[in-house]
């Protein structure tokens, strides 16, 4: 795996030495700080597909995405800071812009009730546009007349909801459409694959990293200026706030806003120069815990290998025009464009602190973030099958060479992808010979 390293980096400087830099454009649109709550349509793709190469058709979306907006997945995520705010308000110490806070925290967390974790309207919406894109972009795939649609998901009810407004937009498009909707527990051996105790003792490692560096961050993030916003007693602060802890997590209920449709905004809270240090310790934490890290010796992105043989075998079992959707989470997506090396995704580098030169989470997981896989016959039936990526409707590169790019062979690519889940098979047989499992 180490023979990455160099090309990833490469590709990352070459890539960081023409573009905009994390924090300018952060500067630029805000919305990208929020990591993983990134609003879809806050970000989005701009550029026209490339297309079709001559002589050459699709057939096949071989697809997986993540749900849209939710709600944030825990309450305490909006008590916690509210729980601080109002102690200050009995005591009289929250400015008039305190009390402003306040009042929006109490009101985002009057909704959440009964609702953590659910789909928004936000997130259904941002669905449907990806389901009416994808019809309009491959027309000769979702507009023939009785093309099966295989679409599946976690049991998880945002993933489901997710997938039914995908598959409505679809079937607007496409009356003739055969849809085959399934939700089961059988099938998260590969939707939500659970880690294998190889990866449960990487995930430890990583996770008491990412800890690490989580509280280092807040303990030592400067907070003075956002505390004489909201508070009128320095001293008092000083004396009963953990003033890093409450701004982290603050920052985290102003970056999910954008998953509502209300007017709050809680981001007016932040400079942009916070907004990008918040990220940017987020941007770390997700990759220690889902990226090709050496930290977690590059093994983080096979937690997907399940997810990449259903796509290995959909593709090599479907001669038919057809499409198979699955829909699931980030921590599926993040890790599953890590393994099949879409753009710089699999990065591995052990240089933290210049991570977002090269490597950054909102260009893969945004909220509804999916990934295309999009599969090219040649129309005389004779030649190679070709393959096209899109990573949020982006064309992005594959671990192959081609002279047609974004159109690679995919029997090259199959082959690279099967050597690389052998290579993990050894790891883990590896692993289970050491500690006698």
């Amino acid at each position: 795996m180490k023979r990455l390293t160099i090309t990833f980096m490469l590709l990352g400087l070459m890539l960081s030495a023409s573009a905009q830099t994390a924090r300018e454009e952060i500067k630029a649109n805000k919305y990208l700080s929020a990591s993983n709550y990134l609003d879809y349509d806050n970000y989005p793709a701009t550029a026209p597909l490339t297309p079709t190469p001559k002589g050459y058709e699709p057939y096949l979306m071989n697809h997986y995405g993540r749900h849209g907006s939710r709600w944030l997945t825990s309450e305490s995520m909006y008590t916690d800071p509210m729980v601080t705010l109002c102690k200050a308000q009995e005591q009289g110490k929250l400015t008039a812009v305190g009390e402003d806070v306040l009042r929006q925290v109490k009101f985002i967390n009057a909704t959440a009730i009964d609702r953590t974790g659910d789909l928004t309207t936000v997130g259904e919406r941002q669905h449907h546009g990806i389901g009416r894109r994808m019809a309009q972009n491959f027309p000769e795939i979702f507009k023939k007349p009785g093309v099966p649609i295989d679409a599946r998901s976690t049991v998880v009810i945002r993933c489901i909801l997710s997938m039914v407004a995908e598959c409505e937009e679809l079937a607007a498009a496409n009356p003739t459409a055969r849809f085959h909707n399934d939700v089961s527990k059988a099938l998260q051996y590969y939707l939500n694959q659970p880690n294998s105790p190889l990866l449960k003792s990487v995930r430890q490692k990583t996770r008491q990293l990412r800890h690490e560096h989580e509280r280092a961050f807040i303990k030592n993030t400067p907070s003075d200026r956002l505390a004489s916003v909201l508070f009128n007693d320095m001293q008092w602060v000083a004396d009963s706030i953990r003033m890093g802890e409450l701004m982290y997590q603050l920052f985290d209920v102003a970056a999910n806003m954008q998953s509502h449709d209300y007017d709050l905004d809680l981001y007016s809270l932040f400079t942009p120069e916070e907004m990008y240090q918040q990220w940017r310790e987020r941007n770390i934490r997700w990759y220690l815990n889902y990226a090709a890290s050496p930290q977690g010796n590059s093994l983080q992105p096979f937690s997907q290998a399940n997810l990449l043989k259903d796509i290995i075998h959909v593709a090599d079992t479907t001669r038919q025009t057809a499409a198979v959707l699955r829909f699931g989470h980030e921590v599926c997506v993040l890790p599953l464009a890590c393994l099949l090396e879409l753009g710089n995704c699999g990065l591995v580098t052990d240089d933290l602190e210049n991570l977002d030169a090269t490597w950054r989470n909102y260009n893969i997981f945004p909220m509804a973030c999916n990934i295309q896989l999009v599969f090219y016959r040649p129309v005389s039936g004779k030649g190679d099958i070709l393959v096209k990526a899109l990573l949020n409707e982006r064309e992005i590169s594959l671990p192959a060479k081609t002279a047609q790019y974004p159109y690679y062979k995919w029997k090259d690519l199959r082959q690279h992808y099967l050597e690389r889940l052998q290579w993990y098979e050894q790891q883990e047989n590896k692993y289970k010979e050491e500690s006698g499992q």
